[in-house]
């Protein structure tokens, strides 16, 4: 059965124990997805609630949980469409490559838009997260398009500004997070957090 998702109002509060500091953002931010494949909505929104709150502190509660709402619509979408694609069990790539992308791209544009993320993130998320399920080059986008969430996060449109030459590249940090989604593949879930502790710690010694 379809979820409905929450109007205004049902918005769940964050958690009464937010700790700012990166182990316990990389914490939540493994929660979210391991709610996500648990299929417990409103712990996965209050997960990435708790992270956006902190990696962009210009947000109110509110604000920080319509942003991490997007993300978890985005989610919920993807499984959806991943339902309607799949052949005798299987995903079928030629499916999902036909398949009408754009309510996913709509949420990443929402958490773009009250995040202050550049316009882009939307499809280049939604390009990575295809790719992820069609066997192709999801990293390059998811990269950018973290490169430009930690752009509106540290306040700085320059990131990763690199001091010699080599500036190809999105920086360490989006690297880092392409390195977390590999490690939640694999459900290696303790290497995931300590792959996206330094890029929370980053933030976090940025934005002081």
């Amino acid at each position: 059965m379809k979820e409905t998702p929450p109007t205004q109002a049902q918005l769940p509060s964050l958690p009464e124990d937010v700790e700012r500091s990166a182990s316990y953002m990389a914490e939540q931010l493994c929660n979210g997805f391991i709610h996500h494949d648990q299929r417990r909505r409103e712990a996965s929104i209050k997960a990435f609630g708790a992270v956006d709150a902190l990696q962009f502190p210009d947000l109110d509660e509110t604000e920080a949980v319509r942003a991490a709402l997007g993300y978890v619509d985005a989610l919920w979408v993807k499984d959806e469409i991943e339902e309607s694609c799949r052949v005798n069990g299987s995903l079928d790539p030629e499916r999902l490559e036909a398949a009408d992308w754009s309510p996913m791209e709509d949420a990443f544009e929402r958490r773009a838009e009250v995040a202050d993320i550049d316009p882009r993130y939307a499809e280049l998320t939604t390009t990575a997260w295809i790719n992820h399920k069609t066997g192709e080059d999801y990293w390059s986008p998811m990269m950018q398009a973290q490169m430009l969430e930690l752009r509106a996060a540290l306040g700085n449109p320059a990131y990763p500004e690199k001091p010699r030459h080599g500036q190809d590249g999105f920086g360490p940090e989006p690297t880092r997070y392409a390195l977390g989604v590999e490690l939640h593949d694999m459900r290696r879930w303790d290497e995931a957090r300590d792959a996206m502790t330094p890029y929370f710690q980053y933030i976090l010694d940025e934005q002081e």
